[in-house]
């Protein structure tokens, strides 16, 4: 028996590769599904299955492309009912991997579909879990995402995510292995721990989701309490992973075209697509093409992606370190942004000696950000998620987050300048690109965020008023 997690770490996102005799089954697979191809050939083994626990929102799986190029079956638990062929099926039935057994455990309530799958081993005892968004390390899958398609409200699926984890996972033996679908940093739950790998009985003593003496109604309260707004993507990767999608190989040979500044500008202007940048925070401050968006490739790209462009086909234009061009395009097309029309070929240097009108951002040191507001009143805007403002925040800050950035525009100075920080640069610099591109100029980035901020010895509370509560 071979059990592999592939752990993909700007989607916080776990998928699976288990191999027996020869068998292989792939659980929750990635858009890009070459490197499972591959690794079942490297091990002389065959794709036998192709498990999904759910119809995902935050990503786009590769279940569609893995099984048109394998044969394998694509299998989903009860109620799913996908626009292609599929094994819908029931609850308790059994799937034969080598000398392995699959058992399905409907286990309904993060979505009415969600499914985990039963992994016992060669002699027939349990030995692992495949939770989905059923059971995460240290929480539960969030219940508020189905309501629409279940006609249902978040209560009445929290209920049955309570019942799901009493009759079909918590009975099961404490040394039983937990591989979740995700772990710390996906919005599919609260609290995620950052490990990925745990067991059974270890939940039962740190998930606050499986206090033995807990009941249902205390169990919907504490799962729905605080509940931010989900992404606004989601549903567009559920009727993609639900109705199906291009060749993950069409979307970059598409993406891939080399364009001029010339070509770029003319694309750009013709079809209205955003202009993403992805380089590094600090080459895009120093200059960028005016109103481009930057969202960098070596921080959260793809889930930042999916939460501020929101809509997957709009036409992108890509500004790339050179040669992660593909890269970008194919991590991109994870959450379901396939529309990418070409990338600027020799990069921002090509922009700039083309003679191109270039912008850039004010950005000052936490040094020279002290003397600033020691000498003035001027605004404060910090960009981070509301319980990092909470923990600890600059006196007076305003508090305006990244992920709903655009709900708070109004509240930005017209005339007077204002500062713009985060916890360490990458998501201020997004939201400073976001105001450019609104018209919003009249910004100051603080380099190096809260973290130089306090080491500045810049005062700092954690006092919020009653309107943040």
């Amino acid at each position: 028996m071979k059990i592999e997690q592939i752990y993909t770490g700007c989607l916080a996102q776990g998928a699976y590769y288990i191999e027996s005799d020869g068998e292989v089954a792939i659980i929750d697979p990635l858009r890009e599904v070459t490197p499972y191809i591959k690794k079942a050939k490297l091990n002389n083994a065959k794709i036998k299955y192709i498990f999904e626990t759910h119809f995902h929102a935050d990503f786009v799986s590769g279940h569609v492309t893995l099984s048109k190029l394998t044969g394998a079956p694509i299998i989903y638990g009860p109620t799913a009912n996908p626009s292609f062929e599929a094994i819908v099926a029931k609850d308790k039935q059994e799937f034969k991997l080598g000398s392995l057994t699959f058992i399905v455990l409907h286990t309904p309530g993060h979505t009415m579909e969600s499914t985990t799958y039963l992994l016992k081993d060669e002699n027939g005892n349990d030995y692992a879990i495949f939770s989905g968004d059923t059971l995460f390390l240290g929480d539960v899958g969030r219940p508020d995402l189905a309501q629409k398609v279940a006609n249902m409200t978040q209560e009445d699926l929290a209920g049955l995510l309570f019942d799901s984890l009493r009759t079909k996972i918590m009975p099961l033996a404490n040394h039983v292995i937990v591989y979740p679908a995700h772990g710390a940093g996906s919005a599919c739950g609260k609290n995620l721990s950052k490990e990925t790998v745990g067991t059974i009985g270890e939940q039962k003593q740190t998930n606050y989701a499986l206090r033995a003496d807990m009941t249902k109604e205390e169990f919907i309260k504490e799962v729905t309490d605080g509940l931010l707004p989900p992404p606004q993507y989601f549903p567009l990767n559920v009727k993609m992973n639900k109705e199906g999608y291009d060749d993950i190989e069409h979307v970059i040979e598409r993406g891939t075209k080399p364009l001029t500044a010339q070509a770029f500008e003319a694309i750009a202007n013709k079809t209205g697509a955003i202009v993403l940048d992805v380089r590094n925070e600090n080459d895009f401050v120093q200059g960028h093409i005016p109103r481009s968006i930057f969202i960098g490739i070596d921080g959260g790209f793809a889930p930042w992606v999916g939460a501020l462009i929101a809509d997957v086909k709009q036409p992108i234009l890509l500004v790339t370190p050179e040669g992660r061009e593909e890269e970008t395009i194919i991590r991109l097309s994870r959450v379901g942004f396939d529309n990418t029309l070409g990338y600027l070929n020799g990069g921002f240097e090509a922009w700039k000696n083309a003679g191109f009108e270039y912008d850039t951002i004010s950005s000052i040191s936490a040094e020279k950000f002290k003397n600033k507001i020691n000498q003035s009143a001027s605004s404060v805007f910090d960009v981070r998620k509301e319980g990092e403002y909470q923990s600890e925040h600059v006196i007076n800050a305003h508090n305006t987050p990244l992920d709903y950035l655009n709900e708070y525009l109004s509240e930005f100075p017209k005339d007077e300048t204002f500062f713009i920080h985060c916890a360490g640069g990458y998501r201020s610099v997004i939201a400073a690109s976001i105001l450019k591109s609104r018209g919003i100029h009249n910004l100051i980035d603080v380099a190096g965020g809260f973290k130089a901020i306090k080491e500045a010895g810049i005062p700092v509370t954690n006092y919020v008023c009653p309107s943040k509560l």
